[in-house]
């Protein structure tokens, strides 16, 4: 059990390797997501279920933080200023959030191309077309999409400044995410872009829910940086206003 987490779990269930899914998560809830198997990828997109149009935004998140890479003691910022949910713990130490989506065609090029009417439940699915089938259900398009986080999927430069793909996470690692405000989760285990595997790989994700340990005047996420403190008042503001 997480040292930030009151209680038992509440639900928990295992994300299949190259699906998707989508959920609502109440303010104070605790996120644990586990790498099954290794060399995970879980992308995922945040928006205000009271206000769809707010949504994660990963250049503020980054240039708030004064960090490029996401781990432990950061906040996920939506783009109206407020925090949808802090890391708390993470045994990974870094995550992308610049690298985007794996498109069809990008997917055609690394690896065979399997539809659902060839392969059923084999078929190779990709992260742009994962997140546009979860964001119809809330009748959002692909306007609506935003630079999405890629957990558990560390990526480096080289000596010219390219982006590559580095050291995949291992079998049980974990982060835990600790929800500030009522969030729409939108994820899919769909391969990171960069991803270097010679065959599509299909890597799982556990999840669990739970209810969180109120937050505390001493909080790492909250006192890492100035910006995030500012970011808690503005999602208090927001709360006693009534939203």
């Amino acid at each position: 059990m997480s040292d930030f987490q009151s209680g038992d779990t509440i639900y928990e269930d295992t994300l299949g390797g190259g699906c998707h899914w989508s959920m609502r998560v109440k303010k104070g809830t605790l996120l644990t997501l586990t790498d099954v198997k290794g060399d995970a990828n879980l992308g995922m997109l945040f928006y205000n279920p009271e206000n769809l149009l707010e949504k994660y935004n990963a250049p503020d998140t980054l240039k708030g933080q004064h960090t490029f890479k996401l781990t432990r003691g950061h906040c996920l910022y939506s783009d109206m200023g407020r925090i949808f949910a802090s890391i708390v713990e993470d045994d990974c130490g870094w995550h992308d959030t610049v690298c985007g989506n794996l498109n069809k065609d990008m997917l055609q090029k690394k690896w065979s191309l399997k539809t659902y009417q060839e392969a059923l439940n084999g078929w190779t699915q990709n992260g742009y077309d994962a997140f546009l089938v979860e964001l119809a259900k809330y009748g959002l398009t692909r306007k609506d999409m935003a630079a999405n986080l890629n957990l558990f999927s560390k990526i480096s430069t080289d000596n010219e400044g390219n982006l590559q793909y580095s050291e995949g996470s291992k079998a049980g690692d974990k982060i835990v995410l600790r929800f500030e405000m009522d969030t729409l989760v939108i994820m899919h285990t769909c391969p990171h872009p960069l991803s270097n595997a010679e065959e599509y790989p299909v890597r799982p994700v556990h999840y669990a829910l739970a209810q969180a340990k109120p937050v505390t005047d001493d909080d790492e996420c909250m006192n890492s940086r100035p910006e995030n403190q500012r970011g808690f008042k503005n999602n208090a503001i927001y709360q006693f206003m009534g939203q």
